[in-house]
């Protein structure tokens, strides 16, 4: 009975039918709680399915994404290439062997940007507009005030902060 549970979990999230997330998590959590109502038939796989219920509800939060934003990785492996052919890119354009420090610092803007970029190939004016520009300001001051706690970066000029900081204040 346990192992079926299991292979029923990974159908469910398979998710062959194209449901949307609300439909998936509610099918899911129909799952969990047939196992946990039913555990004691288990036998000695009892605790492995306790154990299989607490992980998923450690999980629970970020596990339902990708169901409804289509070119959202669904694993870590996924998500994994995803970072690591980012890497290889920088790596090959700049001529560095290593990532760029820069990709710590601006890193929430620069990986986004560039994952942007290549999942929807052309990339017209109106979408780089910010949706929400409170939202972006404080994401962009951010971003440059990132070397405060590292020191001031190379390329920085004390002279072009106040210049920067106004052209932040009138987007």
């Amino acid at each position: 009975m346990a192992y079926a549970w299991v292979f029923r979990a990974a159908a469910i999230l398979a998710n062959a039918a194209g449901l949307t997330g609300a439909a998936v998590k509610a099918s899911y959590r129909g799952l969990l709680g047939a196992m946990g109502r039913h555990a004691g038939g288990a036998g000695d796989l009892a605790g492995a399915l306790g154990h299989f219920r607490k992980v998923t509800r450690s999980y629970w939060p970020g596990l339902f994404h990708c169901y409804d934003v289509p070119e959202l990785p669904r694993t870590d492996n996924d998500l994994e290439q995803l970072f690591g052919s980012h890497r290889y890119h920088e790596r090959r354009c700049s001529g560095r062997k290593v990532a760029s420090p820069g990709l710590v610092v601006r890193g929430s803007v620069r990986l986004p940007a560039a994952v942007a970029t290549r999942l929807r190939g052309e990339v017209r004016g109106e979408d780089l507009a910010p949706s929400d520009p409170g939202a972006w300001r404080e994401l962009r001051a951010g971003a440059w005030n990132g070397g405060k706690r590292s020191g001031r970066r190379a390329g920085d000029s004390v002279a072009t902060r106040p210049l920067i900081s106004e052209i932040l204040r009138m987007l």
